[in-house]
Parts: C-alpha cells; structure tokens; sequence
C-alpha cells in the first residue's frame, strides 16, 4: 500500500490502520481488495473526508491519499511528509502532529 499524505491543519488526528487490502481509519474499515489493476475508486464512493484523491491500483499495489491533520506548530516532517509504503498490518507510523516542547526543569 502507496499512501501519500496531504497536510491539513485539523483539531483531530485519525488513528489509520492497514489490514491487509483494507484501510480502517478510526474504526471505519474501507476494503480495497476489489479494486482491480489499473482501476479507481472515486473519492465520492469512499464516503470519508480523509481521502483526497481516488483509490487507484497501479502494478498490483494500492494508492491512496489521504490527509494529514496537524497542529498550528507542526514541524517541517509533518508540512513535508514523505509517502507511506505500508507492507505490515497495523496502525501507520505518521510524523508528529506538532512540535513538542520539553518539559521545564523543575530543579
């Protein structure tokens, strides 16, 4: 699975998971296993705001693109992320949502 982020400035950040052909965004499971090569799903069929483009199988391997929300101090890996070539099953390992700041030194 192919998954190219698009940032976003967002109050909420999904928890999105790979489950074999199928996508699971915050428990919403959307499967993909029927999407032929070569073939798209249009944005309107997924029926969820997180995808921004059409589902498109191309050489065997699924390509979405979804949204990244971040907060109003996100760093430049979160404003520039790199794609996601999910082969594991299992939540997606996504950049930070914003920059955390250190915890003051109390000594």
């Amino acid at each position: 699975m192919h998954i190219t982020l698009s940032p976003t400035r967002h109050d909420h950040r999904p928890v999105f998971e790979k489950d074999g052909e199928a996508l699971i965004i915050d428990g919403t499971r959307f499967d993909f296993s029927d999407l032929s090569d070569g073939e798209s799903r249009a944005i309107e069929d997924m029926e969820s705001d997180w995808f921004v483009a059409p589902a498109t199988r191309i050489d065997g391997v699924l390509h979405l693109t979804l949204l990244l929300s971040h907060g109003a101090d996100a760093p430049q890996e979160t404003l520039f992320p790199e794609p996601i070539h999910a082969s594991e099953d299992g939540p997606l390992s996504l950049p930070p949502y914003e920059i955390e700041e250190p915890a003051p030194d109390l000594d």
